[in-house]
């Protein structure tokens, strides 16, 4: 398709061929960014971080690309196995302060214990599994029937047998 903005110099060589192989798989599609983002249920912007490098991709982000791209099962496994280690290697982020980190004051405050700021600090590790697309979503198994259902329609039947035998009896 067009061509594609150059990659950070400094990107580990396994983000890099991942990233450098994505790319070939979205041009193979013959997709704008806009149309992958409606076929894979991420966004324009979403794979442009993907494709330039800048975040990630989850998993299924992966997966997703290689269905619509029609590989097959080797194909996508290899993918899945270059997902892996361009994660592993994948430089994190400096991470903006929460709201959270802020004081009243809106002031960002840096930890007591050692004076390192927390965006500083260790964060969660990338999602690799987030929300799946509904279309690609495993059935849901049926709620098993609650306990108070079930007792309400015992005590239903009860008063039923009882209400006929009363009326039976008043009858005879």
């Amino acid at each position: 398709m067009g061509a594609w903005q150059p990659l950070p110099d400094d990107l580990p060589p396994e983000v890099r061929h991942f990233v450098e192989q994505l790319r070939q798989l979205k041009d193979r599609t013959g997709l704008s960014l806009v149309a992958l983002g409606a076929r894979t249920a991420y966004s324009k912007s979403s794979w442009q971080r993907y494709l330039n490098a800048t975040q990630p991709p989850p998993r299924q982000a992966v997966i997703a690309l290689c269905r619509v791209a029609g590989t097959g099962r080797d194909e996508a496994e290899r993918f899945g196995v270059r997902w892996e280690l361009a994660v592993q290697a994948w430089p994190k982020p400096a991470v903006m302060p929460t709201k959270a980190e802020h004081g009243a004051d809106g002031v960002h405050r840096p930890r007591e214990a050692d004076g390192m700021p927390r965006e500083y600090e260790e964060r969660e590790e990338y999602e690799d599994d987030p929300t799946l697309p509904w279309w690609d979503a495993p059935p849901k198994e049926p709620e098993p029937s609650s306990s108070r259902l079930l007792v309400a329609a015992v005590v239903l039947a009860v008063v039923l047998v009882l209400t006929a035998l009363i009326g039976a009896l008043a009858l005879g």
